[in-house]
């Protein structure tokens, strides 16, 4: 099954074509041949990208066996925080308000601050079957999965706390309000990717409908309109400045497709 979807209204930046999607509804190995697109929160896509697909609804489930939490990976990242409050599940907090999918959360192993998907995650299923968390290469912003995510299962412990949400939720009181795709890039080591931006002049630059943002550096925000082409150059032109005045070199954090 096929579905049409405006990546200028459905990703996050508010950025790429109108094209047809697979929908996966079933685990085959045939369903590698795409590339999973989740919520397209962090996602910048070109107007020719390769073949893409999304996982259907029989991947979007939340439920408790033995003392594991199985999610299904086209379950929201917001679901996931309200079955946890509901059920004083501990440790999922820092998902609030970070959009998106369990399953591109795990892939990209998202996390704020201290807090990462890591800490709880005890396994996925791919059409391999059952893969330990300790053999997906979990680091910072990044893992070795190549394969979609089905589902996958967590460690429960009880004591969700509204007091550590808050608390994370505030940590993301400076990001802006204009569409984006979250960081462009990751913290260099003992660095920070906003602070370098900003250090060599380009924070609030604009080119067309595009800006690196004047709130936090390292977003790129759509003042309504903005093309991949206006997102690249920007983009590019960081990775030039700041590799010429530091001798960093930049890696994106967002996918380029």
């Amino acid at each position: 099954m096929k579905k049409l979807i405006d990546f200028s209204r459905y990703s996050s930046i508010n950025i790429g074509p109108k094209i047809e999607v697979e929908v996966i509804e079933r685990i085959d190995p045939i369903n590698e041949e795409f590339f999973l697109i989740g919520g397209a929160n962090n996602l910048l896509v070109s107007p020719t990208p390769p073949p893409l697909a999304v996982l259907g609804k029989t991947f979007d489930f939340i439920r408790i066996e033995g003392d594991e939490l199985i999610i299904g990976a086209k379950t929201s990242t917001g679901k996931v925080v309200s079955f946890c409050k509901k059920h004083n599940i501990a440790g999922f907090e820092f998902l609030s308000k970070l959009p998106g999918t369990i399953g591109g959360a795990i892939k990209m192993n998202a996390g704020v601050k201290e807090y990462e998907i890591k800490d709880r995650l005890l396994w996925i299923r791919t059409h391999m079957g059952k893969i330990p968390a300790h053999k997906l290469g979990l680091k910072y912003r990044k893992s070795d999965i190549k394969n979609i995510i089905y589902e996958a299962g967590f460690k429960i412990e009880p004591g969700y706390s509204e007091e550590l949400r808050q608390k994370l939720l505030q940590l993301r009181s400076n990001q802006p309000k204009e569409p984006s795709a979250g960081s462009i890039f990751k913290n260099p080591p003992g660095n920070y990717a906003g602070r370098l931006i900003e250090a060599v002049g380009l924070k609030g630059k604009r080119i067309g409908n595009m800006a690196w943002s004047s709130v936090h550096a390292n977003f790129l925000v759509n003042l309504g309109g903005g093309s991949f082409d206006e997102a690249m150059v920007l983009i590019n032109e960081a990775k030039k400045r700041v590799f010429e005045k530091f001798g960093i070199a930049l890696q994106e954090e967002v996918i380029i497709l």
